[in-house]
């Protein structure tokens, strides 16, 4: 079936999409909305002031005529956008707002897990700053404190130093947001992507990856979005990690696909969980209601499957009749380039010179008037390396890189390198 797939967002998450589908044979045309100077090169690029405005994405879907939607970001998941697009007769990929509350409200996504029987840490929910002290005294170190809500993958702390946890609680606190004390979960983390058709409950997974969160090399300094990522996971099994994934998708994703079946509030479009591999076995430590950034970048590098005939698939409860997914040989690596400031205030507006090559993906990028190409967020690109094995990806990835000049950026040099040689990458307190 031909389609006009129109892709709500505007970083490497949605160029990566977008690059992905270009080479899918059964699209017909491709829109970004907002996008930014890497996706026009692929896609007719649209204005839109605000992704999560529901109105102004569904005029924008029936306006330019889509046969799908894909909504990147969580933002507009979690204020109703795919419902909205839902209504006015468009296929939508992305899940109800109802839904999406597994990723929005982090207290929701506890009483979730606890209902299905899946394993995550213990966890206090905590509104008034009153009740802080006490609270805190019944976890023990590392202390794992986390903005209940949204927070684009930096509301959270975890550190042997309580002051600095009750610190960084007491500004959640300050500024009106609940916070969720949590028990450290140690372990490996990975992140698996699942695809969820939610009118036939089919949940297909994608490849395992894991994630780098922390800014700075040797998972040193404050979490971020995500610094850069690598797929497949070469230390999970000699299987390649199959049998992992099948436990997860066993234990976690669809024993809550079917909870929240079961409260009324059915999940379709894409379920991520982020989990940690304890002594016990997997326990999620977060859930997404939409594909992870920096993760997506190499999992779709490595996908051979038509993505917009799956993700349409998905969104028509069509999932069931599709084939097995088709994975490329090998192993995909990316770095990000960010900003100067990042993850605090980044530095804008400078030039960008080699981001036009093969491999770089755009996230926080603009025109000027005359054609130059300036960054306009704090993650500003992802650099996607592909090899025969991780080493391979690896040191492509870092290759791409060199080529790439943004005054006062900073990127980690050790991302994958501990896999590479056989390690496992821990989470750091």
């Amino acid at each position: 079936m031909p389609v006009r797939v129109l892709v709500i967002g505007s970083g490497a998450r949605e160029h990566a999409l977008l690059l992905a589908m270009a080479q899918d044979p059964s699209v017909t045309a491709l829109g970004c909305a907002p996008g930014n100077a890497g996706t026009e090169a692929l896609s007719e690029r649209l204005g839109l002031a605000s992704p999560a405005d529901a109105e102004a994405v569904t005029a924008l879907a029936t306006g330019w005529r889509a046969d799908l939607v894909v909504i990147g970001p969580e933002v507009p998941l979690v204020a109703g956008v795919a419902d909205a697009v839902r209504a006015a007769g468009v296929a939508c990929f992305g899940p109800s707002a109802a839904a999406a509350r597994i990723e929005g409200s982090k207290a929701f996504a506890k009483d979730v897990m606890a209902a299905a029987g899946v394993r995550t840490a213990h966890a206090e929910t905590v509104d008034n700053p009153a009740h802080l002290d006490a609270a805190l005294d019944r976890f023990t170190p590392p202390y794992v404190v986390k903005d209940d809500g949204l927070a684009a993958g930096k509301g959270v702390v975890v550190s042997t130093d309580l002051d600095a946890a009750r610190a960084h609680a007491m500004t959640l606190l300050d500024g009106g947001h609940p916070v969720l004390l949590e028990s450290f979960l140690d372990g490996p983390e990975v992140s698996l992507f699942c695809l969820v058709d939610s009118a036939s409950q089919t949940v297909r997974p994608l490849l395992p990856a894991q994630d780098f969160k922390r800014v700075g090399d040797d998972d040193a300094g404050p979490n971020t979005g995500g610094m850069g990522a690598y797929a497949p996971l070469p230390w999970a099994g000699p299987d390649g990690g199959s049998s992992l994934v099948d436990e997860i998708v066993a234990d976690v994703v669809e024993p809550v696909v079917a909870e929240l079946a079961a409260r009324g509030t059915p999940f379709g479009g894409l379920l991520y969980a982020g989990l940690a591999l304890t002594a016990d076995g997997p326990a999620v430590v977060e859930f997404n209601c939409r594909f992870g950034d920096p993760e997506t970048q190499v999992v779709l590098a490595l996908l051979r499957s038509p993505l917009a005939r799956l993700l349409h698939a998905c969104a028509t409860g069509l999932l069931v009749g599709e084939p097995p997914l088709d994975w490329a040989p090998g192993a995909a690596v990316t770095v990000v380039v960010a900003a100067d400031g990042y993850p605090g205030t980044p530095r804008l507006g400078d030039v960008i010179t080699g981001a036009e090559a093969e491999g770089v993906l755009h996230a926080g990028t603009r025109r000027r008037d005359d054609g130059a190409l300036l960054s306009a967020g704090g993650r500003v690109l992802s650099v996607v390396g592909t090899g025969p094995d991780l080493a391979a990806a690896r040191d492509d990835a870092y290759r791409r890189l060199e080529g790439v000049h943004l005054t006062g950026s900073h990127h980690r040099s050790d991302i994958a390198l501990r896999a590479t040689q056989g390690l496992v990458t821990h989470p750091t307190p």
